[in-house]
């Protein structure tokens, strides 16, 4: 690996990443070119030689970005259909400015997730949102972990469109790019979770957004791959971000970070 191109090294140590764990799709060789990740590399090279513009909107873009320490950004996070749980919220506490320390402190009803995202400057939100999402494939099918995490590696691997669209935040109409990929569909062992076959995963960013993720979508359709009539879906939503640092005297109280703010 030593004298091979940066491009094919750097793609060749992502792909090794994110075998390891969905989380590292992509991570860029200044963080990422550590000694374990490049003995596992060989294992892993073969995915691709570049990475694509969806992988790197979804796990290289610096989405935390401006955002400032001490500020929590919050989603809502709601299941419906078959498996329909009570909604959540999941908190995002930046620690560093920026998360350049990739130290946010990530939590829902349930107390602190630890992500795997081996420093990553995508919002750990995304890795916490698939490695929930890989769970529930796991749980559901009785497969394997890992070979959930490469369909979806492999899906955002394939190139798949990115569109700009308009999404609605806090009742406002923003601007944003979507990635919608369905990983299961070609899958060769798709018999073994049919009824998981036309899963679709749908990614929306805006700028506008603190943290970037405006959306983040799965949708298990119902007969003859109707999207219209779901038989499950799981949405995480942006909903706010407000800064958690104590008041000075004097100062007005905390209050939401500048940005839009979703309506609940």
């Amino acid at each position: 690996m030593t004298g091979a191109h940066p491009m094919r090294r750097r793609a060749a140590l992502a792909a090794a990443a994110v075998t390891a764990a969905l989380a590292v799709a992509a991570a860029p060789a200044a963080r990422a070119a550590t000694a374990a990740t490049a003995a596992a590399a060989p294992a892993a090279a073969s995915v691709s030689d570049a990475i694509t513009p969806a992988e790197t909107l979804v796990f290289m873009s610096d989405q935390m970005h401006g955002v400032n320490p001490q500020t929590e950004l919050d989603y809502s996070f709601v299941t419906t259909g078959e498996e329909k749980r009570d909604p959540d919220t999941v908190r995002v506490l930046v620690m560093s400015p920026g998360n350049q320390k990739t130290d946010a402190q990530v939590s829902d009803k349930g107390g602190a997730a630890k992500l795997p995202n081996s420093g990553l400057p995508c919002n750990p939100v995304v890795i916490y949102f698939l490695e929930h999402d890989i769970a529930d494939m796991q749980q559901l099918t009785g497969g394997q972990k890992r070979y959930f995490q490469k369909r979806v590696r492999l899906a955002l691997a394939a190139g798949p469109q990115i569109t700009n669209v308009t999404t609605r935040v806090g009742g406002k109409p923003i601007a944003a790019r979507q990635i919608v990929v369905q990983p299961y569909l070609n899958d060769p062992n798709a018999e073994r979770f049919p009824r998981y076959t036309g899963k679709r995963y749908t990614f929306v960013f805006a700028d506008a957004v603190p943290g970037h993720v405006a959306m983040i979508r799965t949708e298990v359709p119902g007969e003859n791959g109707d999207f219209a009539h779901p038989v499950q879906t799981q949405t995480l939503t942006f909903a706010s971000a407000v800064h958690k640092l104590p008041a000075k005297p004097g100062s007005p109280a905390a209050k939401p970070q500048d940005g839009p703010r979703a309506s609940r």
